[in-house]
């Protein structure tokens, strides 16, 4: 049994940071066929399975059903090629009741038509698409200094209770933003947009009327 592997809460914790593993979805292709939900921004190879790694020199998980074999394997040969790869333990059957938590308000969780959402926003997005936004966010430079050069009005809005950017990040944001607007949706994590569209219709509707130019 290959013990190179991370736990589901361990890789949840990661996601989205400047530290994020690529992750890649290795399932067999009738196990994906028979349930094509992805960990959100995760790659499914359509053919040579290390293609889409490149020159990516950080860290790589893989998943497949269980944790087994097929993950097992491929985090091998990945290591084997000189790249930092782990498999997920217990596969996404075990990282699915990880998901909603990591993005969404706890009473948001077993709502089906937002987890639905999540899933068809992630395949939408494709494989090529998440590799550009992985390697783009571990490639982003801190701008926290250009903040205070912003010079145009400026809205910050979050989750009251998001897990992956919380409201003190946004604080700061706007404490370096001359002029700049929190405004903070309430009984919402991370996806405000579809958590709760019509408070936040309400925070930008009334945001522009009150930013709007007199001759407009």
């Amino acid at each position: 049994m290959d013990t190179a592997s991370i736990a589901p809460r361990t890789l949840y914790s990661t996601l989205g940071t400047s530290h994020a593993a690529l992750v890649f979805d290795v399932r067999r292709d009738k196990a994906y066929d028979a349930d094509d939900r992805v960990v959100a921004g995760a790659l499914r190879p359509t053919a040579d399975p290390f293609a889409l790694v490149g020159q990516h020199a950080g860290p790589v998980v893989v998943y497949c059903v269980h944790g087994h074999e097929v993950s097992q394997d491929a985090a091998r040969a990945l290591r084997e090629r000189g790249i930092d790869a782990r498999y997920l333990e217990g596969g996404i059957e075990a990282l699915i009741p990880e998901l909603p938590p990591r993005w969404l308000h706890p009473s948001h969780v077993q709502r089906a038509e937002l987890i639905d959402l999540m899933s068809e926003m992630a395949r939408s997005i494709g494989a090529r698409g998440q590799l550009n936004q992985q390697a783009a966010m571990l490639a982003r430079p801190d701008s926290h200094d250009d903040l205070a050069r912003v010079r145009v009005p400026t809205l910050v809005m979050c989750g009251r209770d998001d897990p992956v950017t919380p409201v003190r990040d946004h604080e700061a944001m706007a404490a370096k933003i001359p002029g700049a607007r929190l405004e903070i949706i309430e009984n919402c994590g991370h996806l405000a947009t579809i958590e709760q569209p019509e408070s936040v219709n309400r925070v930008l509707i009334d945001w522009l009327r009150d930013t709007r130019s007199p001759n407009t």
